[in-house]
Parts: C-alpha cells; sequence; structure tokens
C-alpha cells in the first residue's frame, strides 16, 4: 500500500444490486492531506464513508486504510442519557479493551478532547440535552478521542452556526496540519472545502467523478454541473489577503429581485 493511508482501487457499491451509489472510483489518500466529498443528495457520500469505516463493503473493487479509523455520522442517538463525558469516552473503547473501564488517561484525553473544541463545560450535561450542533461537536471529540490517524466526518457543519462552522473548519485544517491526520469530510458547501481541504473530490453520478487540487475542481462550470444551477466565483480582499468564494444562483432569488426592479 506505499505510504497511502487510504487506497480505493475500481471500488463500487450498489444497495440493491441495479442502481451503484458509487462505481469504478480510484482514490489515493496520503498522510496529512484533507480531501472534501462534494455532490447533491443522493449521489453516494455518506456510503463511500461508511465504506471507508468498513460499516458496509463495496461490491466491486477494494478499499484499504493504514490505520485506525475515526468515525463521525450525520446522525447519532444515545440508547442511555449518557454525559457528554460518557460520549467522548466512548471513542477510546479500542484501547481501553474488553470489560474494563476507562482510565485516568482516557479521562485525561478525553477530557482534552472536548477543550480543544471548546465544549468543557458540557462534560457533566446529558449528551441528549445539547442542540444538534452541540452534539455534532461532541461526536468531533469522540472521534479524537480514538486517537486514530485518519478521520472520516459526514457533513461535520451542516447543523452549525456560522460561528461554529468557522471554528470545525478552521479546527479540521489544523488536524491536517499540526497532527498529520489524513482527514475525508463531506460537504455540500464548496466554501467549506475552501476553507479546509487540500483536495476535492465531486461525485457527479455514480460513475463518474472529478479529483484533483481545489483550483483545478472547484470552478464555476464544475459545480454549477454537479448541482445544476448557476454558481458564480467572487473574488475579495480580506485584511490584505485575496480570498475566493462561491455563491449559488437562487431561482427565486433572481425573481424576487426582478420584481422588486419592476415595482420600483
Amino acid at each position: 500500500m506505499a505510504d497511502e493511508m487510504i487506497l480505493i482501487r475500481d471500488a463500487g457499491h450498489s444497495y440493491d444490486g441495479t442502481r451503484w451509489q458509487y462505481r469504478g472510483l480510484n482514490l489515493n489518500v496520503m498522510p496529512g492531506e484533507i480531501v472534501a466529498i462534494l455532490g447533491p443528495n443522493g449521489r453516494g457520500k455518506s456510503t463511500l464513508l461508511r465504506s471507508i469505516v468498513g460499516l458496509n463493503r463495496p461490491n466491486q473493487g477494494t478499499i484499504r486504510t493504514n490505520g485506525l479509523v475515526g468515525f463521525v455520522p450525520q446522525d447519532f442517538s444515545a440508547a442511555f442519557p449518557y454525559s457528554v463525558l460518557d460520549i467522548v469516552l466512548m471513542g477510546r473503547a479500542r484501547h481501553v479493551g474488553a470489560f474494563r473501564s476507562p482510565g485516568r488517561r482516557d479521562s485525561e484525553i478525553a477530557r482534552g478532547c472536548l477543550d480543544a473544541l471548546g465544549l468543557t463545560q458540557f462534560s457533566d450535561r446529558s449528551f441528549d440535552s445539547l442542540s444538534g450542533g452541540e452534539r455534532q461537536l461532541v461526536l468531533i471529540a469522540r472521534a479524537l478521542a480514538t486517537e486514530a490517524p485518519i478521520l472520516l466526518l459526514d457533513e461535520p457543519a451542516s447543523a452549525l452556526d456560522l460561528r461554529n462552522q468557522d471554528l470545525v473548519l478552521g479546527f479540521i485544517h489544523q488536524l491536517g496540519r499540526a497532527q498529520g491526520l489524513t482527514i475525508l469530510f463531506t460537504t455540500h458547501q464548496p466554501n467549506h472545502a475552501l476553507a479546509a481541504a487540500d483536495r476535492a473530490l465531486l461525485m457527479n453520478d455514480g460513475e463518474h467523478y472529478q479529483i484533483g487540487d481545489l483550483s483545478e475542481v472547484l470552478t464555476e462550470s464544475n459545480l454549477a454541473a454537479l448541482y445544476h444551477l448557476p454558481v458564480s466565483q467572487v473574488r475579495y480582499d480580506h485584511e490584505d489577503v485575496e480570498l475566493t468564494t462561491f455563491a449559488p444562483t437562487f431561482r427565486s432569488q433572481v425573481e424576487r429581485a426582478r420584481s422588486r426592479r419592476n415595482t420600483a
């Protein structure tokens, strides 16, 4: 497997044997690399992550990982009224072993992960009492507690407000740069990829993909074809730095603008 942390070769998965979630996919992910996976609903983004973590096996080809994998799903519900600290300690299960309780070091690591995400004040709160965004941050802390070299996140910022999106995306970027983690995350937002990723994988349909550096893959034409609506690239200056963002053009927004113009 050479130095790749994730190696995907001609992989495909179908739940019913007729409609492919993804097929003929090839992807190498190197240590410390961050890859954003974009595509419309139902194009196999979540299925691909579940295949990498081993929750479903590809029907075709191979998917291999070089090390443990931490996984943050979109949805998670606790079977019992666990505290936030208990949820994060679940990430230590592989290190604790069967029929043993977490030790002092496990608790220190769990609390450190909560602190890194600004969640220390929630340690003793019931996980079920948190908002959707707060729960997502706790699940990221749980994944970090695994100390796995590979981290998979399924739409990690989808339930978060803008401030917490900035926190999570910055944290993802830091994990790749400072700690050398290999990270794949799914998103519907090209701007999330710009904020945190090195490369992007566009899943256009079950068998057509675009993979490459952000500047090559995230273009107006590629994103417009991916989401079937116009997408404009906007460049602007912020604190003496030139930045790029993408703005979709929603039909209702155009209609409202025309209506205001006609009534002016």
